[in-house]
């Protein structure tokens, strides 16, 4: 991979804080559906917590592919970072235990690891397309 499009990456990952509002996209059959959530960044890897019966839930056990925006914004400017890929419901428990101690607002939501609401989203970047705020040259790439 060209030297510019490591760059772009690292420049990407920087953008990502532990926790910020993204918007997550799922597919309801052949619907989009668009929901705010909070879009984890841990491990270097993006995750979501969510109530395990809800339609994100339902809607990615019949088809895993899924995007987010995150919205970005320096003065006046407005940009975004929107990722494609795959979620993965995530059922390793010592997974789901790290996961819980590190979420912020985790016990707002949740008694612990093994409540049975609690799902855990692994969401597995594909392709990134990234608007810098005040540029209007979008870029995309393939994180593989």
């Amino acid at each position: 991979m060209s030297n510019a499009i490591e760059e772009l990456k690292k420049e990407v990952w920087g953008l990502f804080r532990d926790t910020q509002p993204v918007f997550l996209a799922t597919l309801d059959g052949s619907k989009p559906r668009v929901r705010p959530v909070t879009l984890i960044h841990f491990d270097m890897k993006l995750w979501v917590s969510t109530g395990a019966n809800n339609a994100k839930i339902k809607q990615i056990k019949t088809n895993g592919n899924v995007e987010f925006c995150l919205l970005l914004e320096k003065g006046e400017n407005k940009g975004y970072v929107r990722g494609t890929g795959v979620a993965d419901i995530v059922e390793d428990m010592e997974t789901k235990k790290l996961l819980s101690e590190n979420i912020p607002f985790f016990t707002e939501y949740w008694k612990d690891f093994t409540d049975p609401e609690f799902a855990l989203l692994q969401v597995h970047v594909q392709d990134i397309e990234y608007l810098r705020p005040g540029v209007f040259d979008v870029q995309r790439f393939p994180v593989r």
